[in-house]
């Protein structure tokens, strides 16, 4: 008797570990028709639904940014002294990173204007420019390389022609956005000797002015201003010899001697040229330190031609490095969609639908098969059906 206890017992451990692989195997083969089926008719609505979302197009083009470089100027500005850190304070680092390249394609100003371009708030269908910046920044990928130095910009449109535009037009808005700021080191140093060359020339205007205002009309300026400063000193030295020349003849001679009335014609010549050129003094007010002011206007005019050299070099190296932007692959039209891919997505849902259907039908036979050794199981599986057929 206590032997069959102990077989019974025995049998409820069996029946109360679960079913076996080979059980649940033929739960599987039992209800293949459902997991064919299923994961076919999940499959045929996949289809359906792919065939209705829009295609996605994905255009691409790959180029190379400007690359900072030495240029003519740079080694120009050796004789400049002091004004190197001037010049080259804030383009010191002649190496430019691609990502600022990248963050001025993502600035707001090139995203502005891309969407007017192209009428990105009615092709988003939204009402705010910040939602279409928004949706542009979603659709467009740009990313630096960090070993090949190119970056590439991805673009995302439902119409294939409009991403590929979108795509080149960012190199283009690039070039403008360049062209505009003082990035490289050239264009950093046109900067600032134009703004030096502004400032020089109105002190050189002042200065030539004040040396006007010390005896040299500005007809004798047109000329070499040192030249116009020997000339006025030349023309004082002759007056006051011919006038000592005239006393020694007058100690000499008579009033009405041809040779001191020569030589009065002559003192009257000079001193009429002397007084044309002192002209501009008297009546201005002017004083005769003449010295002083031409010192002061030779040196704004050396400054002048010294920033006016270095300007012009600064624009001839700029115009070297504003055509470095160079584009490795132009976007083209993409033949086909990028997205969604309609044989992964079917074939995706089926497997998924597939396990799904076969976990339900494993859960389904091991809870039977609980249930028949559990009575308060098997009750609440009776409800729990009844509750879905709706009884």
């Amino acid at each position: 008797m206590s032997g069959t206890a102990a077989s019974a017992a025995g049998d409820d451990e069996d029946q109360g570990t679960g079913p076996s692989a080979l059980d649940l195997m033929i739960a599987l083969l039992q209800r293949w028709r459902l997991l064919v089926g299923g994961s076919l008719a999940t499959s045929l609505v996949a289809l359906g639904v792919v065939f209705v979302i829009p295609p996605t197009y994905t255009a691409i083009t790959t180029f190379l940014p400007p690359q900072q470089q030495q240029g003519i100027g740079s080694a120009a500005l050796g004789q400049l002294g002091a004004l190197v850190g001037l010049a080259g304070g804030a383009g010191a680092s002649l190496k430019t990173p691609a990502d600022q390249y990248v963050a001025l394609m993502q600035s707001v100003t090139v995203s502005d204007r891309l969407i007017d371009r192209f009428g990105l708030m009615a092709v988003y269908d939204v009402e705010y420019r910040y939602e279409a910046r928004r949706e542009l920044a979603d659709n467009v990928t740009i990313v630096a390389g960090r070993k090949d130095g190119l970056i590439r910009v991805e673009v995302q449109d439902h119409d294939a022609k409009r991403a590929t535009d979108i795509a080149n037009q960012y190199v283009a808005e690039l070039q403008l956005t360049t062209s505009q700021l003082a990035l490289t080191e050239a264009q950093q140093r046109r900067v600032f000797f134009d703004g030096q060359l502004r400032e020089t020339n109105k002190r050189l205007v002042g200065a030539q002015v004040a040396l006007e205002s010390s005896g040299f009309n500005p007809g004798a300026l047109k000329t070499e201003p040192r030249a116009a400063v020997e000339n006025y000193a030349r023309l004082q030295a002759e007056t006051t010899a011919a006038e000592v020349r005239l006393q020694t003849m007058r100690s000499r001679l008579a009033d009405t001697a041809p040779e001191v009335a020569q030589q009065q014609s002559l003192l009257a010549a000079l001193r009429s040229q002397l007084a044309r050129s002192e002209a501009g003094s008297k009546n201005q007010g002017g004083g005769p330190d003449y010295v002083g002011k031409y010192r002061a206007f030779k040196y704004q005019e050396a400054l002048f031609e010294l920033y006016a050299k270095q300007f012009e070099l600064a624009r001839m190296d700029e115009s070297r490095e504003g055509a470095l932007i160079q584009v490795v692959d132009v976007a083209r039209q993409p033949e086909r969609r990028s997205s969604p891919r309609r044989g992964i997505i079917v074939l995706g849902v089926a497997a998924a639908s597939f396990v799904l259907l076969a976990l339900w039908v494993v859960i389904g036979a091991a809870l039977r098969d609980r249930a028949a050794v559990d009575p308060e199981l098997a009750r609440r599986l009776a409800l729990l059906r009844n509750a879905w057929r709706g009884r």
